[in-house]
Order: structure tokens, then sequence, then C-alpha cells
């Protein structure tokens, strides 16, 4: 709603209050005689006149009495008094029109009061002015003493039209009755002025600007009102937009920790036991299933109690003499082989119940640990040592860390292996066999070197380490070279030969720990057949994986080289680190397979 300034009215919207403005206040203008006012209507116009310029009114009244009287007395000063009061009377009757009705300040609402007091105030002074130039032309400077001092009578009252016969009564009526339309004073400059703070208008009265400011609180309230709802919406989506966010970031965490346990349990962090926790409970699913009597359980329980105090594999998985069946068939047949070099003689070691699916790096290191044993040249530094049993070999990697081999290995697999189903890889085997003074590099292969990510520089490398002279060597050589424990992501392998056809193609020959010992002893026939070799042969177009690393030993170490290898374990290790995409666990950086 919009209200009128001039007269109080409201009205709905900015076209009404225009039409109005053009109809009510500026057609028929009116123009107070005493302060040129103008943009309102007739009754307006008697109000403001009656309470802005009451002084001026009352006194031209009284002033025509008193006219009136000397009239009869003096021809010449009646003509010039009367004269001049007629023009003031003509003035003030030229603005409104005898046949209009006289409005009283009770006929306007309130704030239609408050408004016409706070604006018609500002033209006393100009009133005055002109009373005072009337009063000078028409010599009337001898009329003097307060309007209500005037004894003639019958009165009316200026803002009630109330009748009184004695001038006295009249005042004492307006005071008591009107004291509150009595706030102008008399004289300029005693008037107090008060500024509204919001739009600059000037009022008399602070009782009014305050009612004036108050108008526009209202008018602010509203405003603010609007603002607080279209403030409630944004906060309502903002808070649907946190509860949003908080619900992804639960889910995320969720879907993060899922993934974590799953990684735990995949390289056997999630503390579910180790090497005989996982043994037992899988021989005793093997009862419940009817695969195993339970004779046979306690007899293999004991047994691997006893393995387990020795610290010596049981050997129930193990396989020998392969290599040497290698031999003899190589020589007798392979009639499209041109030339394969073998390794020393290797045992072939399955994987059992108490490490199925994470102990391929322990049997891979038991597989090239058999070889060493075998060979003369590595007898000072193995010396009285046998294959170890995977707890055993668990706890020799810890002692390495203890010397200070791999710290950074370490503090990744939190300084622990016992009990756990943690895997190895070639950094671990590395750090074991340079503790027992063996001599070994670890290669990194952490791209692809051929089409269709094949990886040949892999086959060439290996062929060099069995063969330096390739031309005029027997069709199969047997080396003194240790096996290759050769890793990839999620297994590792025992390399154990290769071949080179008479199509200059390569083929590895590898050891698995995931081939059953009942597979592998079919290689120790006397008729074998090439179709048993599909288990052991690689060729360049099998090796796919992203990255490979391998694990080659050449010879001895002296105490001297053993710490200075502590070293360059760490060099090797970062180098792999940054090179070879590894799985992460919260922070631990995990080369397991």
């Amino acid at each position: 709603m919009l209200s009128c300034d001039i007269c109080g009215e409201t009205v709905t919207s900015e076209p009404d209050m225009k039409a109005h403005l053009l109809i009510v206040h500026m057609e028929n203008e009116v123009i107070c005689p005493f302060c040129k006012l103008s943009g309102v209507n007739y009754d307006e116009m008697c109000f403001h006149i009656e309470t802005a310029h009451f002084e001026q009114n009352e006194l031209e009244r009284n002033l025509e009495r008193v006219n009136t009287r000397q009239y009869e007395t003096s021809d010449n000063r009646e003509d010039n008094s009367l004269q001049c009061r007629m023009e003031v009377n003509s003035s003030i009757h030229s603005a409104c029109a005898s046949n209009h009705p006289k409005i009283s300040a009770q006929s306007l609402p309130k704030d239609s009061t408050l408004k016409h007091k706070a604006f018609f105030s500002e033209n006393l002074t100009e009133s005055r002015k002109f009373l005072k130039s009337k009063e000078k032309q028409c010599d009337l400077s001898t009329i003097k003493g307060s309007i209500y001092e005037t004894t003639y009578s019958p009165s009316d009252c200026p803002f009630c039209g109330k009748i009184e016969d004695c001038n006295q009564d009249m005042e004492t009526h307006v005071k008591t009755k009107h004291a509150n339309l009595l706030h102008t004073p008399l004289e300029d400059c005693d008037q107090p002025l008060y500024d509204c703070p919001m739009c600059g208008l000037i009022c008399t009265n602070y009782h009014i600007l305050q009612e004036h400011v108050d108008l526009h609180l209202e008018e602010s309230s509203f405003g603010q009102g609007t603002d607080r709802v279209q403030c409630s919406k944004d906060l309502e989506l903002a808070h649907q937009l946190q509860q949003e966010e908080d619900r992804k970031r639960a889910e995320e965490s969720r879907q993060e920790m899922e993934e974590f346990q799953k990684l735990q349990r995949q390289y056997g962090l999630d503390n579910s036991g180790g090497y005989k926790q996982q043994q037992l409970r899988n021989m005793e699913k093997e009862v419940n299933r009817g695969r195993m009597h339970p004779s046979e359980f306690h007899r293999r329980k004991a047994d691997m109690m006893e393995s387990l105090a020795i610290g010596i594999d049981d050997g129930k998985t193990k396989t020998s003499g392969i290599i040497e069946a290698l031999y003899r068939y190589y020589q007798n047949a392979a009639t499209d082989v041109r030339h394969v070099w073998l390794s020393t003689a290797v045992d072939h070691f399955q994987s059992s119940f108490g490490d199925r699916g994470w102990g391929c790096g322990y049997r891979n290191f038991q597989m090239l640990l058999s070889s060493l044993l075998q060979n003369d040249a590595y007898s000072d530094c193995l010396k009285g040592m046998s294959v170890p049993c995977i707890p055993k070999i668990q706890s020799m990697i810890e002692d390495a860390w203890k010397e200070g081999f791999d710290p950074q290995g370490a503090s990744q697999l939190n300084n622990k292996l016992q009990g756990t189903k943690a895997w190895i890889g070639a950094c671990e085997v590395y750090t074991l066999l340079t503790s027992l003074r063996v001599k070994c590099h670890i290669i990194d292969f952490h791209k692809s070197t051929g089409p269709l990510g094949t990886h040949p520089r892999l086959f060439e490398w290996i062929l060099n380490y069995y063969s330096s002279e390739r031309e005029g060597s027997p069709k199969v050589v047997c080396t003194s070279k240790a096996p290759i424990y050769l890793q990839h992501q999620g297994h590792s392998r025992t390399v154990v030969g290769i071949e080179e056809r008479k199509n200059r193609t390569l083929c590895l020959l590898m050891f698995d720990p995931g081939c059953p010992s009942q597979e592998m002893q079919k290689l120790l026939k006397q008729d074998m057949e090439a179709s048993n070799l599909r288990q052991l042969r690689k060729f360049v177009g099998n090796l796919k994986h992203k990255q490979y690393q391998i694990v080659a030993v050449e010879g001895v170490l002296t105490s001297e080289e053993k710490v200075v290898n502590k070293l360059l374990k760490s060099l090797q290790l970062r180098r792999f680190l940054e090179e070879l995409s590894i799985s992460v666990i919260v922070g631990f950086l995990f080369s397991k397979f």
C-alpha cells in the first residue's frame, strides 16, 4: 500500500497514486494567501489556514470589527482600514470559495493531520511576513496585544467550530481542548526544528517526527519481511546442499572403508591370523566336507606343529628332480627347439592350505634357496641352513629389518610379518638374500618394450643372464646360474631356464607355486610328452602385465659389501616405488604379490 504525503489517502499501486495526485491535488489548484501553498483541495486548504495561520486569520476578524466601530467616527480612516482588511479577506476568500463548507480538525484522519502540520509549519514564517507587510501598508501598527484579549464576541473555535460568548472562554477552550495543536510558537527564532534521519523532512515537533519515522519503519519492516522470506529460502537451500554433501562424503567414506578392508584381507593385514591359523581352518573345512579323514587331520596337524617348532619346511609340497628330467627330455626330443639353457637344480614348492592365496612370494624364495643350497659356491654363506617354513621366513625378514635392511619396507609393513598373511615381493626377497650375504640385484621392467604390451627386453635380459655365447654351444646347457625370481602385479614365479626355438623366438621355463605337485610330478616320467611342458613354457605374448621386476643372484657378498648393500637396497626400493604401480593401504605402500 502507498500513502499520499499530502492528504494521507492510501492506494494500492503507483499508477493509482499518480492518478490521485493529478485529480485531487493538481486540478483546480488553490493557493494559500499567506504562504503560497498549492497542490491541495479546498477542504485541505481551509484546514491548513485554520491550523498553520490561526493568528493571522483571527487577527483579520478582529480587525474587521475594529474597523467597523471606527467607521462610525472617521470616514477617511474607515475607508483606508476597510480597504486594507478587505484586501486580506479577499485574498483568503479568493482561495477558498464561500460556497464550500468549512472543515474542522476532527474531519481529517490523524495521519493526514500530522503530515499537514509537519508540512505547513514550514511556511509559518512566510505567512507572518505577509501579514506584517499588510499591517504596514494599512497603518495598523497601533493594534497590539494578544488576539485573545479582544473583547468582541461571539467567537468560534478555529479547530472544532465551537462558539464561545467570551474570548477568554475561547482561549481557555483552545488551550485545554486543542493543546496538542498549539505546539507551533508565535516567534520564529524560538522554534526548534527536527530533521527526519531517513528522508530529510523538517518537523517542528518531536512527537510528529517520531510518528513520521514510525511510518518509515513500517515500510522498511515490510521490505525486510520480504527479504527474510528470501533469506529463509536461501538458508533452506544451503542446508539441503550441505546435507547432500555430507551424504556423499559419508557414502565415499563407507566405500573407502570397504575397499580398505578388502585390501587388508587381500594383503593379509586384517588380523585374521597367519599361516598356522589358516592351515587349521582349511583342514577343518576339508574334514567337514568329507575330503579328509579326521585321523589325517590330526596327523597333518602334528607334522605342522613340529615343522613350526624347528622352523624347517615339512616338504609335503616339494617336488625335486625336475631340472634333471628336463635335461633328458631336451636331449632326446623337442625337435623345434634350437637351444635351451637351464639353471642349477631347483625344487618346486606348491602352496598349501596354510598359505593359499598369499604365499607365492615365500614359496618362490624357497625354490630359489633350494637351488642355492645345492650350489657349492654358496655353501659358506648358507652353511648349516635348510629350506625354512613360511613362519620362519617371516621371522628371518623381521631380523633383517632389525639389522637395518630396508627401513622403508619395514615401516610399510609395521615391522611385523609373523602371525599375518602379509604378501612379500621382490624387495623383501632381496632384503633376506642380502642379509644372508647373497649378492643379488633388482631389475625393473616398468614399461612395455614391444607391441601389444609385451616385454621382449625382459626375455633378452634373461637370455643374456643364462648364456654368454650362443653360437657353437650344445643344444642343452645346464648352467651354474641360480634361478630368477620374477614378480608382476598379483603374483610371482621362478624362472628356471629359457628356450631359443628354431624360428628365433624365445620361451621362458618357469615354476609356478600355484601349479599342483601332481602336475609337476608328471615331468619326472621317462616318457614325458611335450604337452606336459605347457605349464612351464611362457612365450613373449604370454607376459603382458604392465610391469615386471626380477631378482637375480650373482654371487656372494663380503661382510663389508653386506653393510654397503643396506643403503643400496634403499636406493633400489625408492627407484622401484617411483616407477612401479603399487597398491596403497592407508599410507602403507605395498609391492606385495
